[in-house]
């Protein structure tokens, strides 16, 4: 079988900052602050979601942290908005290494899958947008298992869903939780370091590997 690669959606492939350019157009100078406290508390909402055994979509908790945000940073966006801002979460740029990466790893052989908190039509939605959607074998979302990562569940649920055994599937994601997460369960971890600011975890768990571009991915792969 192949080396199956998964590869987490939002932050890794897909930019949730893309959202900026239409935060600007609302709220001018604190476009910045408010994605990074939006991206913060959707995943934190999701944390507290699957800890807590209260499962409900990552849109509900992208929604839930957009309402949060917006009364923390004192921002009084209209329901229009808000609206206009989901809208936009569903339509974000994947990052410029992303595509010429994925085509190089497909032509290689490797089995590519999206596996994301996401539920599976938004991840479709988004790939499909980014014009990437063709090179997966398939999306893989934590929906079908009413919980998030880095619940271990899910990690098996990746593996069962694609027939792949741990020790030849990767997870690729430039979120230190997720990492850790896929590595506790068994899985090889590529961790995607996007900026130099960026830190992990200090857990005792280390990534298999650490790249600061998707297009050091197979290089980093082979040379181990």
């Amino acid at each position: 079988m192949p080396t199956v690669l998964a590869f987490d959606v939002y932050g890794t492939l897909i930019d949730t900052h893309g959202v900026v350019v239409k935060l600007q157009e609302f709220i001018g100078d604190k476009a910045e602050a408010f994605s990074r406290s939006w991206r913060e508390k959707q995943l934190e909402y999701s944390f507290r979601r699957g800890l807590m055994r209260t499962y409900a979509t990552f849109g509900v908790c992208t929604s839930q942290a957009l309402d949060y945000t917006d009364a923390y940073l004192d921002t009084a966006l209209t329901a229009e908005q808000k609206a206009a801002l989901l809208a936009e979460y569903r339509v974000l740029p994947a990052f410029a290494d992303v595509t010429a990466s994925l085509e190089r790893l497909k032509a290689d052989g490797y089995a590519l899958y999206a596996f994301s908190n996401g539920t599976a039509d938004a991840v479709e939605t988004l790939l499909a947008t980014a014009g990437i959607r063709d090179l997966f074998d398939g999306v893989v979302s934590v929906d079908d298992r009413q919980t998030f990562k880095p619940n271990p569940d899910v990690y098996q649920h990746l593996l069962d869903t694609t027939a792949a055994v741990a020790s030849e599937t990767w997870l690729i994601s430039s979120n230190p939780f997720d990492v850790i997460g896929a590595a506790s369960h068994g899985l090889n971890s590529a961790w995607v370091r996007r900026s130099d600011k960026a830190i992990f975890d200090p857990w005792g768990i280390a990534p298999t590997l650490t790249i600061s571009s998707l297009r050091e991915l197979e290089d980093g792969i082979c040379g181990l």
